[in-house]
């Protein structure tokens, strides 16, 4: 069982960028996914989340209206698509699955992460 976050890189300010998180060993469709980031010295955060039910799809005020997050079944996947970068999304980014029915589920609630990719928006 193992979840992978894939797709960081450096991106100038105003750029876009789609992170991947793809399960290997159990089907992401029974799963909510949450979207998490960590900057140097700063605690990990949440950013959004889709729930397992009906795929309500949840942001943090920092990235809404910029972010859009999404799944592929077919393709055990689940994506994060950033736009409009700013230098203050320069973190690691990680993916977690949990089979919680909540909307907003709990960091503590998540089962399985991935090994995190690192986003930097520089010019």
């Amino acid at each position: 069982v193992q979840l992978q976050a894939s797709g960081g890189g450096l991106v100038q300010p105003g750029g876009s960028l789609r992170l991947s998180c793809t399960a290997s060993g159990f089907t992401l469709e029974d799963y909510a996914i949450g979207w998490f980031r960590q900057a140097p010295g700063n605690e990990r955060e949440g950013v959004s989340c889709i729930s397992r039910s009906d795929g309500t799809s949840y942001y943090a005020d920092n990235v809404k209206g910029r972010f859009t997050i999404t799944r592929d079944n077919a393709a055990n996947t689940v994506y994060l698509q950033m736009g409009s970068l700013k230098p203050e999304d320069t973190a690691v980014y990680y993916c977690a699955a949990t089979r919680s029915y909540s909307s907003v589920p709990r960091q503590s609630d998540y089962d399985y992460w991935g090994q995190g990719t690192l986003v930097t928006v520089s010019s």
